[in-house]
């Protein structure tokens, strides 16, 4: 696919960009530019066109107010980083993977499919035109935004057929911002994320709107994350508001929830999954329980948990709050397997590590 490109004429000076490097925060700040990619359905509406591939300067999407997004929120999006290695260069980590769940996720949203190379390509063309966002900072990169939206005017309840592929970039330090630390989870019991049947293993803005109100519960009662559980299945641990969840057992066993429909199948989570095997440490995918979470706290088989995902890659928990009753200990140190699986993960992701597996992709 062929990109045309139109570079912005009000970029930031080097001064600003330099400012908003110092301190980035996470999500706060985008870059100048964006690429977009149109898609425009055949007369059958279901079979259509990708084209008029470009990157253009970052600004507001000019929108009909009957755009089908703002009205059936069909969308999708996906969250990936690009890191500045010591040589200068800048890379991705498995960006074939993104593109192979965005298309899973397109599939359960009544979307277009896009090409994985097309996909990739975007972000390519991003990061070449915007690199100079790329922070070089412990632990910073430039999170990557990939998404699709449903841009027909049209209120009549069928998939769009006119449809918009977008990328914008913003630079991105710790997702809990400060000192790496074990992290307070609270317990939801009166919200869902997703149900069975819906759109749970789909990355779309449905299921983070599900979550708010019960991230916001989570805020008011000290803790940075919420749980949701299955209740329907003797209260099983899922994932939190954005992240998956991992255990590590007493003799070095590696559990994770196993997916279910209901649950985000995260990069990050498939990475470790393999990163611990290739350490020797069984995993396994099952049911875990809250009540099994509390018991193996109190008991020791539980040794350390953690969450994980892009924004965050790993981060320990250190209390899960479930109402007044505290699992866990605040003032605990991150475990020590908990460290290890971050500072290989990162280390590949940043340069410093060896990529065995081939998950890097060189963007510029």
């Amino acid at each position: 696919m062929e990109f045309t490109e139109e570079l912005s004429h009000q970029r930031k000076s080097d001064q600003d960009r330099a400012a908003i490097l110092a301190n980035p925060g996470f999500g706060d700040f985008f870059t100048d530019h964006t690429a977009v990619i149109d898609w425009t359905a055949s007369e059958d509406g279901v079979t259509g066109t990708w084209d008029n591939a470009r990157v253009e300067p970052y600004g507001p999407i000019s929108l009909d107010p009957a755009a089908s997004v703002l009205h059936y929120g069909q969308e999708i999006f996906e969250g990936l980083k690009a890191y500045r290695h010591a040589d200068g260069s800048i890379w991705t980590f498995r960006p074939y993977a993104n593109a192979a769940r965005l298309n899973r996720s397109a599939e359960r949203l009544a979307l277009p499919q896009l090409d994985e190379e097309a996909f990739v390509e975007s972000l390519r063309r991003l990061v070449k035109a915007d690199v100079e966002w790329v922070p070089s900072g412990d632990g910073e990169a430039l999170y990557l935004r990939p998404f699709m939206i449903a841009t027909e005017a049209f209120l009549g309840v069928r998939a769009a057929r006119e449809v918009s592929f977008r990328v914008i970039a913003s630079p991105a330090g710790n997702y809990f911002g400060g000192e790496l630390k074990p992290v307070g989870i609270w317990v939801s019991h009166h919200y869902a994320r997703a149900g069975r049947g819906g759109t749970g293993a789909a990355k779309c803005g449905g299921n983070y709107a599900a979550s708010l109100v019960a991230q916001l519960e989570a805020e008011q009662n000290g803790c940075k994350q919420v749980l949701f559980l299955d209740p329907f299945n003797d209260e099983a641990v899922e994932e939190l508001g954005g992240m998956n969840v991992f255990f590590v057992m007493k003799g070095g066993k590696l559990v994770t929830p196993r997916l279910t429909g209901t649950i985000l199948e995260g990069v990050t989570r498939s990475s470790i999954i393999q990163l611990a095997k290739d350490r020797g440490m069984e995993v396994e995918e099952r049911t875990i329980t809250l009540g099994e979470w509390r018991a193996g706290i109190a008991s020791g088989d539980i040794e350390e948990v953690f969450a994980c995902g892009t924004a965050a890659v790993i981060t320990p928990i250190g209390v899960l709050k479930n109402g007044e009753e505290h699992i866990g200990n605040p003032e605990a140190p991150a475990g020590e397997v908990t460290m290890a699986l971050r500072t290989e993960l990162l280390g590949i992701q940043t340069g410093v590590v060896a990529d065995r597996h081939g998950w890097l992709e060189k963007l510029a």
